[in-house]
């Protein structure tokens, strides 16, 4: 049954359109949070995909507890990422990647939809890779177990029914607390886990391989993907800026619970630490293997469980994504509520991605070596242009009006966007061209961007515009029919960052491609 306009009917309560009172106790409150609650946890626990698992997996075996660091740095830069597309869908009740076609312009609506389409299906290949290393640890076979991933995710997404969508991702990520129990039976030190969580530090040393792996843990912790799903998932569940605070802790919620898992699978698999040295990480499955041996049974499958439900959960969040992104194009329906009947290019899109990657995973001889280093690549490559575009969207006065950037909130963002794009193009080349090296390529992009903060900082600040008033209260104002809203201005300097995004991508693109070429006829 259809949920009525502006009902918000998530896994764990419904809140009604005409219910717009102040929440009085804690009692209320806690009832609003946990109806709200949904788009921000399952887009951080789905980003604990099999890529994920496997990238701590990898840092945990290969350097014991040295990396830990790494992973408080990036609960701020998901929050800030996260927060500005969570004001983008309450405030506009439009999806990203319409956002993107209407107020940057329609050529850049169309290579990044292009763009995410294409690196989402090759995520959700990779996702299948990790269901077939994870149920080959109990003995099934690839052709067994992928066909079935594919059919119980369409049947669970086409069910007609967002909160029935929203109840069986919350079973997803309440398995995911199966870390619980691995944790104990791998006994990690403590002391040591809290001393590397506050103290940066390499085992080995900094080598071109260990600063790889730490961008590689940045890069699997914040994905383009996000953008496109949890926008368009809080438009899907009409949650309005009445309840933005609501679905703030919940976006900061799934990042402390993304981070924590991190940092549990990298503690797990650190009992490994001392029995090889930093490349004795293979893939997943061993690490299941390695467990099973030297930690218990018991602990074995336990990763194996894990790393099957962030294979399943990741694939339902990004195949979503995309038939978000598609719809958003071609301008058809986009809600879970829609019955199949109803929405069948919406459903049928998403069946034809999980059906197609699946049979992509399944092939005999598939290079499915070559589609992971592409999906690394990949997301090197997008993730300066998503993040800037999210900036650019996050200050459009006529959009968002009150609700537009603050200050300190664009100072912080500007920061995050400049130490991502450094990251993202680091492992983007290094892993295109393996010989270069890394360190010096940080170096210089480091020195880069740091000049071009201090410059561009400034100049943006004194061209802010001041405050406007609006004529309704702030929890009120919601964007008008998109439509009707005034065309973006091109500023010289937005003219100029768009220039030199297309020529990064380009030039970028085309190594890219080349670089798969080499390794397809090599």
């Amino acid at each position: 049954m259809a949920t009525l306009d502006n009902e918000i009917t998530g896994a764990f309560g419904t809140i009604k359109a005409h219910d717009t009172g102040a929440r009085q106790g804690l009692r209320a409150r806690f009832l609003t949070l946990i109806a709200i609650i949904g788009p921000g946890l399952i887009v951080m626990v789905g980003d604990n995909d099999a890529g994920g698992v496997a990238t701590y997996a990898q840092a945990g075996q290969n350097f014991g507890y040295s990396l830990l660091w790494v992973l408080p740095l990036l609960i701020p830069v998901l929050i800030v990422n996260q927060e500005m597309v969570v004001r983008l869908g309450a405030v506009t009740g439009v999806g990203h990647a319409r956002l993107i076609r209407e107020r940057i312009s329609r050529r850049w609506g169309n290579v990044s939809v292009g763009s995410i389409l294409l690196l989402n299906f090759l995520i959700i290949i990779t996702e299948f890779i990790g269901v077939s290393l994870s149920m080959r640890y109990f003995g099934v076979s690839s052709y067994v177990s992928v066909p079935i991933a594919v059919v119980a995710l369409f049947l669970v997404t086409a069910s007609g029914s967002f909160q029935r969508w929203e109840r069986f991702m919350m079973l997803f990520v309440a398995i995911n607390f199966v870390i619980v129990p691995l944790v104990y039976l791998s006994h990690p030190k403590i002391s040591s886990v809290a001393q590397h969580l506050t103290t940066p530090g390499i085992r080995g040393g900094v080598t071109s391989s260990s600063v790889l792996l730490i961008i590689s843990i940045i890069g699997t912790t914040v994905a383009p993907w996000q953008l496109y799903f949890q926008q368009s998932n809080i438009v899907d569940k009409k949650i309005s800026p009445r309840w933005l605070n609501y679905e703030r802790v919940d976006t900061v919620l799934g990042s402390l619970i993304v981070v924590l898992s991190a940092a549990a699978l990298m503690a797990v698999a650190a009992r490994l630490a001392p029995l090889g040295g930093t490349n004795s990480f293979s893939d997943a499955l061993g690490v299941a293997h390695g467990l099973a041996r030297h930690v218990g049974h018991g602990s074995g499958a336990l990763f194996a469980i894990l790393l099957l439900n962030a294979s399943v959960i990741g694939a339902a969040a990004v195949t979503l994504a995309s038939s978000y992104a598609m719809s958003d194009v071609v301008g058809q329906r986009q809600s879970l509520d829609a019955r199949l009947r109803d929405a069948k290019g919406f459903y049928g899109r998403f069946a034809a991605l999980l059906a197609v990657a699946g049979i992509v995973t399944i092939l005999p001889g598939a290079p499915l070596g070559i589609i992971t280093l592409a999906v690394q690549a990949m997301c090197g490559l997008m993730l300066p242009s998503t993040t800037i575009f999210v900036l650019l969207l996050s200050n459009d006065r006529e959009i968002l009006g009150p609700w537009v950037n603050s200050l300190w909130l664009n100072i912080c963002a500007v920061v995050v966007v400049a130490a991502l794009t450094v990251l993202s193009v680091t492992m983007m080349v290094s892993t295109l061209f393996t010989s270069i090296k890394v360190l010096q390529l940080l170096e210089v992009l480091s020195v880069a961007a740091a000049a071009a903060l201090v410059i561009g900082l400034p100049v943006a600040l004194l061209r802010r515009h001041p405050p406007t008033h609006y004529a309704v209260a702030k929890k009120e104002w919601r964007m008008p029919r998109l439509s009707l809203v005034a065309s973006p201005t091109m500023s010289s300097g937005r003219r100029w960052l768009l220039r030199i995004l297309a020529t990064y991508l380009v030039v970028a693109g085309t190594m890219l491609v080349v670089r798969v070429v080499q390794l397809m006829t090599s």
